[in-house]
């Protein structure tokens, strides 16, 4: 017996080492993100290796002042309690017989090597729940590839998330490649801040390419010059599309001159979303700020963009129409976007009256009236026909603006019962197309109104002069006369301060005096016994 029980113990403990060396042999299965970022963070910075792990802290806040905690605080009745005094302890008195200072209570104090360790601040709506996590901030320490690669496999999984905060991180082009290429997946992330991250790359335009939904992009400190400015002029809009989804662009001290900030002007040309922009501490000089003007007053349209908006109305005006093969097109009558010439049409005319000549003798009174008729119309075509392209633009606008309030009528009306409908689903706004806006003929160009959707600029510490702040001053009066006719708000905030004009200049003040009406957020000072006097 006891030979036999020695056996079965061998047996066991062999298959034991042997599962045993299967399990080390064998990968792990991947982790599934649950959402919870604490525990996803922390499980897959475990599973690679990494040797020291930054943790996961909430972010101070400065902590509320005593006065602070006792107002607002309300009976059950919506009465103000009444507020009683708490007694004052007695300071502490130390061995010199001194009292010892209490601690602060307006802020925290920390050791200043635990103050700078890397950590990943977070902000939550609910502490209590791991899940509730809606901003990330990392604030300087470098992150690495297999760092890129925790954050995107957790952001992914996080439903709440909306910010993305990572100031002077290290990060490289690749990296940037990495979080445009996972971003788009995170359904609820729109603002993205990336301030202090100088890329030799400069490829920051692919974190707003067609499929980006973010809404507030922030490139401060970046050392960006023309090169990032025109790739990122290109991302916002061309004359074949636009982004529709940013909404602010921070490009605050950077390396971005003249030539950078007319990258950036031609696409807001066409760009119609984006509400504010900040090129402050740059290097812009009056060139860059008449070119400012020119845009939120109005400019001639160039030789690209009149093509496309021949096609664009063309497309508008015959949206059923195919487009006949190429062996047909010369013989088919219904060639988009082409005007018969008066020279085309008197061809025509000689034509018709040397074949009238031959046929008169067979040809009743009747014939000859309709003849005339026929030659009427065709001399009101022509006519019409040599109307300028801004009409055409203006009338096929018009009739897109009277089929939507048509259908809209349709939708909001009510039914027999006298119920009203409702529709399943939100109709979402279409923007027009600034191609398609009314246009004006001027020495042989075609001149379209500016941007009107832009409504907060900041030019401040820049190196603009007097020719620029007048062009500035120039297009703020061209808009708020046009804003009482046209839809559109425009500017209603710029900051000029710390430019090459002082601002006690004329021009300087008229410009404050024009926007102090339009601000939004302007308060006067408040009246003081040496004013009333005065007045």
């Amino acid at each position: 017996m006891g030979k036999k029980l020695e056996k079965t113990l061998k047996d066991k403990g062999q298959s034991s080492a042997s599962q045993n060396g299967d399990d080390e042999n064998r990968t792990p299965e991947p982790h599934v993100c649950t959402g919870n970022f604490n525990q996803d963070y922390t499980e897959l910075c475990r599973r690679n290796n990494m040797v020291v792990i930054p943790p996961v802290v909430l972010r101070p806040h400065r902590p509320p002042s005593p006065s602070m905690q006792h107002e607002g605080k309300l009976d059950k009745k919506g009465k103000q309690q009444q507020q009683h005094p708490e007694p004052e302890a007695e300071p502490e008195i130390g061995e010199d017989g001194e009292p010892i200072e209490p601690p602060p209570k307006t802020y925290t104090v920390k050791d200043k090597f635990e103050y700078f360790k890397p950590c990943v601040q977070v902000e939550m709506e609910n502490p209590d729940k791991g899940d509730t996590v809606i901003e990330v901030i990392v604030r300087g320490w470098k992150i690495d590839d297999s760092m890129m690669n925790v954050f995107k496999q957790c952001w992914v999984a996080m439903e709440k998330l909306h910010t993305v905060n990572l100031w002077n991180t290290g990060l490289t082009g690749e990296m940037i490649s990495i979080m445009a290429g996972f971003l788009p997946q995170c359904v609820n992330i729109r603002n993205l801040i990336l301030d202090g991250n100088p890329i030799k790359e400069e490829n920051y335009h692919l974190l707003i390419g067609d499929d980006s939904l973010i809404q507030n992009l922030s490139l401060r400190h970046n050392l960006i010059t023309d090169k990032g400015a025109e790739l990122l002029g290109k991302a916002l809009a061309t004359t074949q599309r636009s982004n529709t989804k940013l909404v602010s662009l921070n490009l605050t001290r950077n390396r971005i001159t003249d030539i950078g900030t007319g990258h950036i002007i031609q696409a807001l040309r066409m760009n119609r979303t984006l509400l504010s922009l900040s090129l402050a501490q740059n290097e812009i000089t009056d060139v860059g700020a008449k070119k400012f003007g020119e845009m939120l007053s109005r400019f001639p349209l160039t030789h690209e963009e009149i093509v496309e908006r021949r096609k664009l109305i063309s497309e508008k005006g015959s949206p059923d129409r195919k487009t006949p093969p190429p062996s047909r097109r010369a013989d088919s009558k219904d060639r988009p976007g082409s005007v018969r010439s008066s020279s085309h049409v008197d061809k025509d005319k000689k034509r018709d009256k040397s074949s009238k000549k031959k046929d008169t003798k067979g040809k009743d009174e009747k014939d000859d009236k309709k003849g005339k008729k026929d030659d009427k119309t065709v001399k009101k075509d022509t006519k019409s026909s040599k109307g300028s392209i801004s009409f055409l633009g203006a009338s096929v606008v018009a009739d897109t603006v009277k089929t939507t309030a048509k259908g809209k009528d349709k939708k909001g009306g009510k039914d027999k019962k006298g119920t009203v409908q409702q529709d399943l689903e939100p109709e979402v706004p279409e923007t027009v197309n600034p191609l398609l806006e009314p246009a004006e003929s001027l020495n042989h160009e075609l001149w379209i109104a500016g941007n009107r959707a832009l409504i907060n600029l900041n030019l401040s510490r820049n190196q603009i002069g007097e020719e620029g702040m007048k062009s500035l001053l120039q297009a703020i009066q061209y808009q708020t006369t046009l804003s009482k006719f046209s839809s559109g708000s425009g500017l209603m905030r710029i900051c000029l301060t710390k430019n090459k004009v002082k601002e006690d200049t004329e021009t300087f003040q008229k410009i404050n005096t024009l926007m102090i009406a339009k601000d939004p957020f302007y308060k006067p000072p408040p009246e003081t016994p040496e004013n009333e006097s005065q007045s």
